[in-house]
């Protein structure tokens, strides 16, 4: 249509409804209002790329630089003998041009080719797959939990699919605490998801999580989680959508929009994939090198994925948006299939794919060179999601710090058989504690003038340049007894430290918190499990579990923290000089993946215990 429109000397008139009161045609529902809403700002932009293409003749023929060449991001893409390009928007500085610029893609649909779907197919289940696998991944949709306080997280129902969930989860997670989504949402995407502002709510640091219930916030940030992970899979260039190409007339626009959902799962019952020939069959992808194009589409797509096979829709554009041969380049062993036997389980190749857009199967970060020209491929980048391993805490594995320090305080968690997640609310639990920052300061000092090699002490002159770098300053008769026997050991210098006071460089805590670091941190399972409602019938929901989470620094003796009370103290207390007794220490799986993160971190909850199985 717009190609039609622009073959035209004069752009008629855009088609628009006719409105009655309230802004609403008669007997139209607010869920048919907001399609036509969308399909109303796509007929927008399709007008601004005529006024764009009139507004760049104008500004070649003036000599007015185009605001392609002023965009600070611009991708081309060779196809063939066409190129495709995509211009984050920027604000005109002439009236020919309008004020927010949007240059979109021309989404490219074709069929999955029947080599492709082979090499696919194998590639992910391998040559011996079971039907009671292909039944778990068939049968899981990309869905939220119907369970108010769990109505954040998305529910599992099938073994198998929980990496690819788990993952999505985690970004969903990173957009409903942290950014700010409204209907606006479209065109602050086309600002670029990785430039994008958080808003920190002190709701959520509270652990009060009841107004992530709209239904409309959720699919959005469902819809941009999606949108990101399958750009970052495709370098942040493209993205390749798998859909389905049967009953595809039942997403289309109609009376009946609030039953498509329910009819489209309906027309799916019958539907199986058993082999390669019927990926080929049912398949069909759409590639974008926008993100708003994406966006727009895969919202209107949603059904799908939250159909039965929304799980192995998503996996199979992840896979399709890196590359096949990519993938096969990023793995250590390419003949082993994707989806590990004999359970169904996602491989950590799979989890890497979907948090740092490589498939990389190990943890550590960078590569690893094992020589003669071989090497290990881990984690490239610092990532926004990140990733603990039980694995690591029985020494099979060492999770390198760019997937245990991501950018937000947010991790899949990986045990022997399942995958779940665990997010602060708070962005603070990842920032260093002051003292640890000041005891690391004070110990390089102490290291540059350690003379011994190692053994860990100084002289005597040079611990004086030790105290004047570090602006320390003990009382004469606490100097003389450190310098009394030539030499300072390191040992007991840091025990001198922990009894100076703050205000004179040293590293002792008036609070009576003695440098820990307590914070409140969230687990969640999206495997539902019965739970007693006080009828006869249990519902079935996820579970969520907060747990009270207390860090002692990480230069505090065992001797030190035995003494040392794990609770600050208490303002009607200060003035009798008294402390709160320590909470007790719980103990199940998932603390021994916290300690991976946190040393010795003392974990405490209310209720059952956090499940990682």
């Amino acid at each position: 249509m717009a190609l039609r429109m622009s073959l035209q000397p004069s752009p008629p008139e855009p088609k628009r409804s006719k409105l009655r009161e309230g802004g609403l045609i008669a007997g139209e529902s607010p869920e048919a209002k907001e399609l036509r809403t969308q399909r109303e700002l796509r007929a927008a932009a399709a007008e601004r790329r005529m006024l764009s293409a009139a507004a760049k003749s104008a500004l070649s023929s003036s000599g007015v630089r185009s605001p392609e060449r002023m965009a600070d991001e611009s991708v081309s893409m060779s196809t063939g003998s066409e190129e495709r390009r995509e211009v984050v928007p920027v604000v005109g500085k002439t009236e020919a041009v309008c004020d927010v610029m949007e240059v979109r893609d021309v989404v490219v649909e074709q069929e999955l080719p029947p080599e492709v779907a082979e090499k696919l197919f194998y590639m992910v289940f391998g040559s011996n797959i079971s039907k009671d696998i292909l039944g778990q991944w068939s049968n899981q949709g990309i869905r939220f939990s119907s369970d108010l306080e769990t109505s954040m997280g998305l529910v599992q129902h099938e073994g198998g699919p929980c990496g690819v969930l788990a993952t999505i989860q985690a970004y969903v997670l990173k957009y409903l605490l942290f950014y700010e989504l409204s209907k606006s949402t479209p065109s602050i995407l086309i600002q670029n998801l990785w430039s994008w502002r958080f808003v920190q709510r002190s709701s959520f640091a509270s652990g009060d999580f009841s107004s992530i219930t709209a239904d409309e916030r959720k699919r959005r940030a469902l819809v941009l989680s999606m949108v990101e992970i399958l750009f970052l899979c495709g370098s942040k260039k493209r993205a390749v959508v798998a859909t389905l190409k049967v009953h595809s007339h039942l997403l289309e626009d109609g009376p009946d929009d609030e039953h498509k959902d329910e009819m489209f799962s309906k027309s799916l019952e019958d539907l199986t994939i058993e082999s390669a020939s019927d990926l080929q069959r049912i398949l069909k992808i759409n590639e974008y090198t926008s993100q708003l194009s994406a966006f727009v589409e895969l919202m209107d797509l949603l059904p799908v994925f939250q159909s039965r096979m929304g799980a192995m829709l998503f996996l199979i554009s992840a896979l399709l948006s890196r590359g096949l041969d990519f993938i096969q380049a990023d793995r250590d062993d390419p003949t082993l299939p994707l989806v590990t036997a004999p359970f169904g389980h996602a491989s950590q190749e799979i989890v890497n794919l979907l948090i740092c857009g490589q498939a990389a199967p190990n943890v550590f970060d960078g590569r690893m060179d094992l020589g003669v020209g071989m090497f290990l491929n881990g984690i490239p980048d610092r990532v926004e999601i990140g990733f603990l391993s039980l694995l690591e805490s029985l020494n099979f594995c060492k999770v390198g710090q760019n997937l245990k320090c991501p950018r937000w305080p947010i991790w899949v968690v990986g045990s022997e058989s399942h995958y779940t997640v665990l997010f602060a609310p708070d962005i603070t639990v990842q920032h260093e504690n002051e003292y640890e920052e000041r005891e690391s300061k004070i110990r390089h000092a102490f290291n540059v003038q350690d003379q011994s090699g190692g053994g860990g002490f100084v002289s005597v002159e040079g611990f004086q340049q030790v105290l004047q770098e570090t602006n320390i300053n003990f009382p004469p008769e606490k100097l003389e007894s450190l310098c009394s026997a030539g030499f300072i050991v390191w040992t007991d210098f840091l025990q001198a430290l922990l009894e100076l006071d703050k205000n004179s460089g040293g590293l002792k805590d008036s609070s009576g918190m003695m440098g820990r670091k307590v914070f409140d941190i969230y687990h969640f399972n999206g495997i539902a499990k019965s739970v007693s409602n006080g009828g006869e019938n249990p519902i079935q929901r996820p579970r969520l579990c907060k747990l009270s989470v207390s860090v002692p620094p990480r230069w505090s003796p065992e001797e030190f923290l035995a003494a040392t009370p794990a609770q600050p103290v208490r303002g009607d207390e200060a003035g009798k000089g008294e402390v709160s007794q320590p909470e007790p220490s719980q103990y199940a799986p998932l603390v021994d993946c916290i300690r991976t993160r946190w040393p010795r971190a003392v974990c405490t909850w209310v209720g059952d215990p956090p499940s990682i199985v």
